[in-house]
């Protein structure tokens, strides 16, 4: 993809009129960090009894209705070893399956053995993350076919974007995590694209990241390549790659995902586990009956990690969203949806677990305000709910089918705002400032008393993109909204991009391997 970086025609003849615009790398230096530590306490809007209700009704589902396993007959003898009933059934397509139903609190006993907090180690020993209890951690969005352009035009996502886009993640310190299919590559066959993938977060970013979850033996390549990274000892002692994977709403865990889920353990990785969950359409309408069917899903899925590898990590997650009921159509960064967040968060802390929840989701087909309004409603319940891990904090555009450039730019943005929100409030000597009005008394301004110059380079975050300049200065400047400052931010950011260093023995033997890997099976584009 060719970039082409037009500076934006303004005038400077007023004082600062740029200066919240600016791209220094120093810009709030002192919210930097390789994860976020939430100092704010995380919403609780349900009481215990309520909690208890759809934890009974969760219980319910899976012990009365059940969970259908498909294609993976291994997996459902290590649940009928742990005590698991197992009915024979014919899956929707003929094929065999197997209907799974567990006493009440069995799920959650399998899990003990799961790690409240754990660590995603990065190929950069500064950036490695913590998940899990008071930390979070944000990363772009995932899975979109489609790149969205400024004017609305849609297009397939190419190598290109992905590397783009991998890039540009590295490029903010805001993000904290590479992520995994930011886009669908769709130039590259499907059977191959996940070696290209998991190549370009290696070379592009020393942050962590994901892996392919798509086929079991991609998650497998996906493994051995940080074998390669990392070495295999250090591999098999910590966790360095994750899988983000899908139960089939409702109420279905097929073999793909099972097969994946249990690759990953294996191998002492990481795991996330999300229903993908529309209200009215394969969940209920309420969100009181979506976060007890929620429950029941991820509960089984995570527990599949402990049954293959005790101690593997896993991360509870939701993924719940409402419709348009005249239409139909998904809605995303909807309020109720939003509350459910919050009441995962009050499970995962129940059962010490990791979560991972919410992000900025929109419908919007441009980066304008319907964009940010939907983001800030969905992504405020992620970071208030105390969720750990929040995917799609960038570039989340079109109800997740497209990726946005300028989105991505507006949304890192917010993810730096949230960094300072979730510092909370210090109380201190220091910062109850009486000092500041003794010093000049009544009726004078405090520019310039020692408190304030003390404090002024950190008092406030500053914005990469905002104008916070008059009236005036913005009509000489060319009038410029929020949607061109990005297009132009994510332009020079590209533009002033350098690749982390990448050891050239490692960096030859991943090539190999991707080599020998693609010759070795024909192309596959469906």
């Amino acid at each position: 993809m060719n970039i082409e970086v037009k500076p934006l025609k303004t005038r400077r003849s007023r004082r600062g009129g740029d200066r919240a615009r600016s791209s220094a790398p120093g810009q709030n230096p002192h919210l930097v960090t390789p994860f976020i530590t939430r100092k704010i306490k995380p919403y609780e809007i349900l009481d215990e009894d309520q909690l208890d209700q759809i934890e009974a009704t969760s219980d319910r589902i899976m012990s009365e209705i059940g969970i259908e396993f498909r294609d993976d007959p291994e997996v459902v003898e290590l649940f009928r070893a742990r005590g698991v009933a197992v009915e024979n059934v014919t899956g929707s397509a003929g094929d065999p399956a197997w209907r799974l139903r567990f006493e009440p609190g069995l799920a959650r006993d399998i899990l003990r053995t799961a790690p409240e907090r754990f660590t995603q180690h990065a190929r950069n020993p500064t950036k490695s993350i913590e998940i899990g209890t008071d930390a979070s951690v944000f990363l772009p969005s995932y899975g979109s076919p489609f790149i969205m352009e400024m004017d609305g035009t849609r297009r397939y996502a190419t190598l290109d974007d992905f590397e783009n886009l991998v890039k540009l993640a590295q490029s903010t310190p805001w993000l904290h995590h590479s992520g995994g299919t930011i886009c669908e590559p769709t130039d590259i066959p499907v059977n191959k694209r996940h070696l290209d993938m998991v190549y370009a977060h290696m070379r592009y970013s020393d942050r962590p990241f994901l892996g392919s979850v798509t086929a079991p033996e991609r998650a497998e390549d996906s493994i051995e390549m940080c074998r390669i990274l990392f070495g295999a000892e250090y591999v098999d002692q910590h966790c360095v790659i994750m899988g983000n994977f899908n139960t089939t709403s409702p109420l279905v865990i097929d073999g793909v995902t099972s097969r994946g889920i249990r690759a990953y353990a294996r191998a002492g990785q990481g795991s996330i586990h999300l229903p993908f969950l529309l209200g009215g359409a394969v969940a209920p309408l309420t969100m009181a009956g979506q976060v007890a069917q929620n429950l029941a899903e991820t509960l089984v899925s995570a527990a599949i990690t402990q049954l293959e590898r005790p101690g593997a990590p896993a991360v509870i997650a939701s993924f719940m969203n409402s419709l348009a009921m005249r239409s139909g159509s998904p809605t995303f960064g909807t309020p109720e949806p939003a509350t459910a967040s919050l009441i995962m968060g009050q499970f995962a802390r129940r059962y010490k677990l990791p979560l991972r929840c919410a992000g900025n989701f929109t419908t919007s087909k441009l980066p304008d305000g319907q964009a940010m309004q939907q983001s800030m409603m969905s992504a405020l319940s992620a970071v208030q709910s105390g969720a750990n891990f929040i995917m799609h904090m960038a570039g989340y555009l079109d109800g997740l089918l497209s990726m946005s450039y300028e989105k991505m730019m507006m949304d890192i943005d917010v993810c730096a705002a949230l960094h300072a929100y979730l510092r909370g409030v210090d109380v201190n000597e220091d910062t109850l400032a009486f000092e500041a009005l003794a010093e000049g008394g009544p009726g004078q301004h405090m520019f310039g008393c020692q408190h304030t110059l003390r404090h002024y380079e950190t008092a406030y975050w500053d914005s990469a993109l905002d104008d916070n300049t008059p009236w005036e200065t913005w009509d000489e400047n060319g009038r410029v909204d929020m949607a061109t400052r990005a297009n132009q931010r994510w332009k020079a950011q590209l533009a002033q991009y350098e690749p982390p260093p990448l050891d050239a023995d490692k960096d030859a033997a991943l090539k190999a391997f991707i080599a020998r890997k693609k010759e070795a099976m024909p192309d596959m584009w469906h």
